[in-house]
């Protein structure tokens, strides 16, 4: 698969042959949803917690006497019955991560890609660098493109500069090659990769 690259002049700077291994494929959302389940229950924290009956903190003498209140028998205050008690089967500090196959990952990497490619929100550009670390001139040369929710991908490193301007900007978010997921790339509407990107995702994926 051939695609024209630009720069970020919004100026023609060559093509770049794709592979259909990597960019072709047929997307399929089963796979998507995996992978995406997969991201999601990974980065939860899981620290939420409530206390049991034995870990609230109140006194074990027994509230009032067995008979003769005219109410219903009770020995502890720090049953699950009375307010501010313990919780039955509450929630717990646990890991919420699942397991997936390293070849699914992979796999829903690429129908990632593959579907920002075939709906044509895949943009290839030479190089996403600049002199200066300002985020104005960023913003003019990204809002003359019309980029307003954005991927961008670099190589293996991605410049400093350019990173640093993109940082202030709202729906640009630039990693490297290597922390290319499934997630970040179809939470965005447009996929930016540059050629050296292009280069280090075919290297990885195939």
């Amino acid at each position: 698969m051939k695609i024209k690259a630009i720069n970020l002049d919004s100026k023609a700077a060559g093509s770049v042959e794709l592979s259909d291994e990597v960019f072709g494929l047929e997307p399929r959302a089963d796979i998507l949803h995996r992978v995406v389940r997969w991201q999601l229950a990974k980065r939860q924290a899981g620290t939420h917690k409530t206390k049991t009956r034995g870990e609230v903190s109140y006194s074990t003498k027994k509230i009032y006497r067995q008979k003769g209140t005219g109410g219903a028998r009770h020995g502890s205050r720090g049953v699950t019955l009375m307010r501010h008690g313990g919780t039955a089967k509450g929630p717990v500090v646990r890991s919420h991560a699942i397991a997936l196959p390293k070849a699914i990952r992979k796999l829903g990497l690429k129908l990632a890609l593959s579907s920002k490619a075939r709906a044509g929100e895949l943009i290839v550009i030479d190089e996403a660098t600049l002199a200066e670390p300002k985020t104005k001139a960023l913003a003019a040369k990204i809002g003359k493109l019309g980029w307003t929710k954005a991927l961008v991908i670099d190589g293996t490193v991605v410049d400093a500069n350019f990173a640093r301007a993109a940082r202030n900007l709202t729906g640009i978010d630039v990693i490297p090659s290597q922390g290319a997921n499934v997630y970040d790339i179809l939470r965005r509407d447009l996929l930016v990769v540059t050629k050296a990107g292009v280069e280090a995702l075919e290297a990885r994926l195939k």
